[in-house]
């Protein structure tokens, strides 16, 4: 469920754009109320479409990946890519008994990575959210409390959600988030526009390794790596994260082996707002990344 198109961050000032599914299903919904007051015994089969089409816009909700409601970056950008960039994205923390190792470990192999930060947990440990960017890293929006129901909510939940978080973060870091990322990436029509206002793009992954319930830090490492490539944005969890058999975070136990990998496959990993914002060319003699598949 994606367009051929993936742009890159941008500020986009103005009425937001309506997506063209977005469009369709409008269209669809007119034309159903025409067809229900003009054709005698029409309205069941109207009442059918719309039905019909509320089940596939739930369905694209539902689907994290999808760009179907609105732009939805799941890969760097073409000039990231050539540079051999990678994004390591980091949810749900700051979590004090993590994300200090997280960031021992990245340090250790020169790489920086993005983290979508609940923005209460950040608020509840201020200084290692500070400790976050000044090492380096970037801290983006990945809402206030996380909450569980947060793809029902409406346009008036949504705004009062992010941009609380966006005030928050802001405050504690000096940094004003330019990304978003959904709990679990499940989402609806309203979402959108509501992000269109605040300034914030949408953001998922190309890959993630489900260490939220995945206990095995191989198998969270293969699905991370199988086809790894430049302009990948790859999803760990400092918050929230399973433990292997062991009692040890499972992003803690995966990230030497993935971190060897980069290094290996010579990627480079940038935080979000450098791999979206800059375009510096690539550097001569770099070959082009094979296409993700």
């Amino acid at each position: 469920m994606r367009s051929p198109m993936n742009p890159p961050f941008a500020s986009r000032p103005g009425r937001w754009p309506l997506p063209p599914f977005m469009q369709a299903s409008a269209a669809l919904h007119a034309g159903a109320a025409l067809a229900a007051l003009a054709v005698p015994g029409a309205w069941p089969w109207a009442l059918g479409a719309v039905a019909l089409n509320h089940v596939a816009i739930t369905a694209v909700g539902l689907t994290p990946r999808s760009d179907w409601l609105g732009t939805n970056v799941t890969r760097l950008p073409a000039a990231a890519a050539a540079r051999g960039e990678v994004a390591l994205t980091i949810d749900d923390g700051p979590e004090p008994g993590v994300t200090p190792q997280v960031l021992d470990l990245l340090d250790a192999a020169g790489q920086r990575a993005t983290f979508f930060c609940i923005a209460e947990r950040a608020q509840a440990h201020p200084a290692l959210a500070r400790e976050i960017v000044a090492r380096g890293h970037s801290i983006q929006n990945h809402t206030a409390v996380h909450r569980h129901n947060f793809s029902v909510l409406g346009p008036r939940g949504y705004a009062a959600e992010i941009a609380r978080a966006q005030q928050m973060l802001s405050a504690i870091t000096g940094q004003r988030p330019t990304c978003f990322r959904a709990p679990a990436g499940l989402r609806n029509p309203f979402l959108a526009p509501v992000l269109h206002r605040l300034g914030l793009q949408l953001v998922s992954w190309t890959r993630r390794g489900f260490d939220t319930r995945e206990r095995d830090p191989e198998v969270v490492l293969a699905r991370l790596t199988r086809g790894l490539a430049a302009g990948d944005i790859l999803l760990l969890h400092d918050g929230n994260a399973a433990r292997t058999a062991q009692g040890e975070p499972v992003v803690l136990a995966v990230l030497p082996g993935l971190l060897a990998r980069l290094n290996a496959q010579g990627l480079r990993s940038v935080t979000l707002p450098q791999a979206l914002r800059d375009d510096r060319p690539a550097p001569a003699g770099l070959p082009t990344p094979p296409a993700h598949r």
